[in-house]
């Protein structure tokens, strides 16, 4: 007669493992620290150094999600792009599903592929007419339109932004990767030189810039924790790469800089 006991220790040894590697929460608010401040490269370290000992971790889409972000912020879209894919083709129960698609077309957008762009706001609105993202959709979507010369689709978008969201700041979103705060059809390049919570810290800033000489403004958004954020901005230039001499002259004055769009 066989003896059975090699195997009822096995299979008791994966009930306790298993028991002992169930989902655990991931601590995510060092990186979503570094993004809220800015930090984009840090949120980026932080975020795959988590991901690289994240296991069975609950939480997995949203760490996804926040280096998905980040990596945009920083201008890497391919690798966004990346992240936002896993959420859709990994996580199916996803609640930030709608989100990751919309990080999709974002990438798409600032890689300047504005048919791809246009493609996945539009797909989003056809699969939920009635999305929380849909203020976001309309000012992308008009956006797009104004950068393919379509300036009556484009103030179309801008006229359903403001029809179904009056109060609604260009969609004042958590993960705004796109130009905001101009007027329709008026496309151009900013450099970011700094963004606070306090509205006088940014202010304090944009009139020292301005006694430099630089055409500094402060724009009103929103956090991720849709708390009013004030983000010191300067020129208002129609190419690249003017915006690019210009960030390199704020870096090198110590400025934590970046280009928009």
């Amino acid at each position: 007669m066989r003896n059975h006991r090699p195997k009822l220790f096995i299979g008791v040894l994966f009930l306790v493992l298993g028991i002992t590697t169930h989902a655990y929460p991931l601590n995510l608010d060092p990186i979503k620290a570094y993004y809220m401040k800015g930090d984009y490269k840090s949120a980026v370290i932080e975020g795959e150094k988590a991901l690289s000992r994240s296991g069975n971790s609950k939480d997995l889409d949203e760490l996804y999600y926040i280096l998905g972000l980040s990596y945009l912020k920083d201008g890497n879209y391919p690798r966004a792009s990346d992240n936002f894919e896993i959420i859709l083709n990994e996580f199916k129960g996803s609640a930030l599903r709608e989100e990751a698609r919309l990080g999709l077309g974002d990438a798409a957008f600032l890689s300047s592929d504005l048919d791809k762009a246009q493609a996945i706001y539009d797909g989003i609105l056809d699969s939920n007419p009635h999305s929380k993202l849909r203020a976001k959709i309309y000012s992308r979507l008009s956006l797009v339109a104004f950068k393919k010369d379509q300036a009556a689709k484009g103030k179309e978008y801008r006229d359903k932004l403001a029809a179904a969201f009056p109060a609604n700041n260009e969609g004042g979103a958590p993960d705004e990767a796109l130009t905001s705060g101009q007027e329709a059809g008026d496309i151009y390049y900013t450099v970011q030189a700094g963004s606070f919570s306090s509205n006088r810290n940014a202010n304090n800033l944009s009139d020292i810039l301005v006694k430099k000489g630089y055409p500094a403004f402060v724009e009103v958004g929103l956090s991720s924790k849709f708390a009013k954020i004030y983000r010191v901005k300067i020129g208002r230039l129609k190419s690249r790469e003017e915006a690019l001499n210009l960030e390199e002259r704020l870096s090198r004055e110590g400025y934590p800089t970046k280009v928009l769009p």
